[in-house]
């Protein structure tokens, strides 16, 4: 089947799913849509997995990313979407963890992302029609990355990698205040 023709799950602006539509159609009318998102974390949590997509997508072709994912299915929840994905995209087959949902808006482009993580050890096998190249990247590097602007970088990943590094991605302990003798 023509990945245009597939049918993709609507929603409207606040969050539920409303129909479905075509992708194409999905697109060219700019439809509010679900997406599912998953950082694929090394077991020991120090890395996650950049790749480049493949010029030949339909969405931000050749850019760099750090997250597998894609639309939410018509009938699909976005968690079965976000295990498809891994699977599809990098061939890692576990269950991600739900973190956050984020709507990204820009152009025409506008959907829920539903944002999901996952550790993993083992092989990663690319999809060669979505993902050219990947590599495990150190996440001190990756927030640099994310801050440098010439970095040619999905600009819904780069929304999305943000929020998951400060709200929920392993990183150096944080000192815990002590409270005051003087406070209850």
């Amino acid at each position: 089947m023509d990945a245009g023709e597939e049918q993709v799950a609507l929603y409207d602006a606040a969050g539920c799913a409303v129909g479905e539509a075509t992708r194409r159609e999905m697109r060219e009318r700019g439809l509010w849509h679900a997406a599912a998102v998953v950082f694929l974390l090394s077991g020991d949590g120090e890395r996650v997995y950049v790749h480049r997509r493949t010029d030949t997508k339909d969405v931000y072709p050749g850019l760099h990313d750090c997250a597998a994912g894609g639309v939410v299915a018509a009938g699909e929840a976005p968690r079965d979407a976000a295990r498809r994905e891994l699977a599809e995209e990098l061939g890692v087959r576990t269950a991600p963890e739900f973190l956050f949902r984020q709507v990204f808006e820009e152009d025409t482009v506008r959907y829920h992302g539903f944002v999901f993580q996952a550790r993993w050890d083992g092989p990663v096998v690319h999809q060669p029609e979505e993902v050219a190249e990947g590599w495990w990247m150190p996440l001190p590097e990756l927030r640099r990355r994310l801050d440098d602007p010439l970095w040619p970088f999905v600009p819904d990943g780069r929304a999305f990698a943000r929020r998951w590094l400060q709200d929920h991605a392993p990183g150096p302990a944080q000192p815990r205040e002590r409270p005051s003798p003087h406070q209850p």
